[in-house]
């Protein structure tokens, strides 16, 4: 005790530390070890191993292109996320249907596959297949077109009916299909779950089908067309690349015609090259005619797109006697102009008044024709 209390302070440390150190484990040593020699093996990969994709998975596939087409596109399809493989390449899923539609196969003598396309007339994308032209020269709206009735007079007045927004409620589609008659062409959202299955059918029936592109009206995003909506303002690979995702959705169209869009379709530096690229994939546009300020017309004459202008939404007031009236007001455009297009709506009192007043048609000297006839 005495001697404890009579050695120096700095001794009696000197044997404390040499009493703790005896069973001290080193880990704080350790784990620094660990962490540089962690850094020194990334720093010696990075030196050595020439990989800008730092390791991930890649594979680089050729793009052919059959045709100089949209200059815009192109950019976006040497991007990571869009057109990734040869345009000759077939979908993966190539089950046939046992009947084609009527006019789809016989232009290139073969038949749908389980998409609906034509495999000449199908590029695949990493969205899924889209509509191209093929190498022959032949385009979907000739291949996916509905002929015209035969025994059609020349003069005769013509009147294309196209019913919107089927798709989304696949019963009401479906129903819509069978009531209505064949030479009625129907367009389909890009947003029903069971798409590919619903359009099959219709063109089973004998009806051409359009793709819907949802685009921006003035009052968005309070009034939205829905996912992918083409915007102004954004950069042209942005749009394009919805396009291409909206394209994707199902196949066997022979064009596409606007959802809302009175802002997106006047505004032409945005609407310029998604025009052009449905161009240059061989489709058509139609405008459904609800916006005056619409250059869809010229830009489609631009890039040799087969257009028109709907003259009417038949069903704007959505009653039986008001959608009888506006039918008639049709059949009088008709007779006047020699041609006259209606846009219904995909509401079922819509579907049986379109139904009932087509079956009245015969003997009246109108014929009821698909719109892809009075496209130019």
């Amino acid at each position: 005790m005495a001697n404890d209390l009579s050695t120096p302070l700095s001794g009696r440390r000197r044997r404390a530390r040499a009493g703790r150190g005896r069973w001290h484990f080193p880990l704080a040593r350790l784990l620094f070890g660990l962490v540089a020699l962690l850094g020194l093996g990334i720093g010696l990969r990075l030196v050595l191993v020439d990989d800008p994709d730092g390791g991930r998975p890649a594979e680089e596939v050729a793009i052919a292109a059959l045709q100089k087409g949209n200059a815009v596109a192109s950019n976006v399809a040497a991007g990571p996320a869009t057109i990734t493989a040869d345009p000759q390449q077939y979908p993966a899923d190539g089950a046939m249907l046992a009947v084609p539609p009527p006019g789809t196969a016989v232009a290139l003598g073969q038949v749908p596959d389980a998409f609906g396309a034509l495999p000449d007339l199908s590029e695949e994308t990493a969205n899924g297949p889209i509509p191209r032209i093929s190498g022959a020269g032949e385009t979907p709206f000739a291949a996916y077109k509905r002929p015209l009735p035969a025994g059609l007079g020349n003069g005769e007045p013509r009147i294309a009916l196209v019913v919107s927004g089927l798709g989304i409620n696949e019963q009401g589609s479906l129903d819509a299909i069978d009531q209505l008659p064949d030479a009625v062409t129907l367009g389909f959202a890009p947003y029903g779950r069971a798409l590919a299955t619903t359009v099959q059918m219709a063109r089973s029936r004998g009806h051409e089908v359009m793709l819907e592109l949802p685009l921006e009206p003035f009052d968005y995003p309070q009034n939205d067309p829905g996912p992918h909506t083409l915007l102004t303002g954004e950069a042209p690979r942005a749009n394009l690349e919805k396009l291409f995702w909206l394209m994707a959705r199902f196949g066997g169209y022979f064009g596409v015609l606007n959802n809302m869009g009175a802002r997106f379709s006047a505004a032409a530096a945005d609407f310029g090259p998604v025009m052009e690229e449905v161009g240059a994939r061989g489709l058509g546009y139609l405008d459904d005619g609800s916006s005056n300020r619409s250059v869809a017309g010229q830009l489609a004459g631009a890039n040799k797109v087969p257009f028109a202008r709907a003259s009417m939404l038949v069903d704007a007031n959505p009653s039986r006697e008001a959608i009888a009236t506006a039918l008639e007001a049709l059949e009088a455009e008709a007779r006047e102009a020699g041609a006259a297009i209606g846009i219904v709506s995909a509401l079922p009192i819509s579907i049986k008044a379109v139904a009932e007043w087509a079956g009245t048609l015969d003997g009246r000297g109108v014929a009821l024709v698909p719109v892809s006839a009075l496209m130019k």
